[in-house]
């Protein structure tokens, strides 16, 4: 069992930044696919983007694409989405989701670990 605990949420002004993390505890990972969804009331949970172990291949959803940067630090065990210019749109809560194997499609259908999410509001 793979625990997940997001932070680095909060308030933050059209065109700030902020830095998301998704710390993992309970067992070692050799190969895994680490992904940060979200979602809004009333709207299905949309993939944000995802990195793979190997090869290190990211994907991103068209609407983050130069915006958002996911990265992975083996020796800290944690995950990090770096979010710059941020959008109202962007509003949502947000969270992390890991499997044990790489280059898994972006759907949260295919994740079973998941963080308790973190709360992220662009406002002004």
């Amino acid at each position: 069992q793979l625990h997940l605990v997001e932070s680095g949420g909060g308030l933050v002004q059209p065109g700030g930044s902020l830095t998301l993390s998704c710390g993992a505890s309970g067992r070692s990972l050799d190969d895994y696919t680490i992904a940060w969804f979200r979602q809004v009331p009333g709207k299905e949970r949309e993939g944000v983007s995802s990195l793979s172990s190997v090869g290190g291949r990211t994907e991103y959803v068209d609407s983050v694409k130069g915006r958002f940067t996911i990265s992975w630090d083996n020796a800290k065990n944690t995950g990090f989405l770096r979010m710059n210019s941020l959008k109202s749109e962007d509003t949502a809560i947000y969270y992390c989701a890991v499997v044990p194997w790489a280059n898994e499609a972006l759907d949260p259908a295919f994740f079973g670990w998941w963080g308790q999410g973190t709360q992220v509001t662009v406002s002004s």
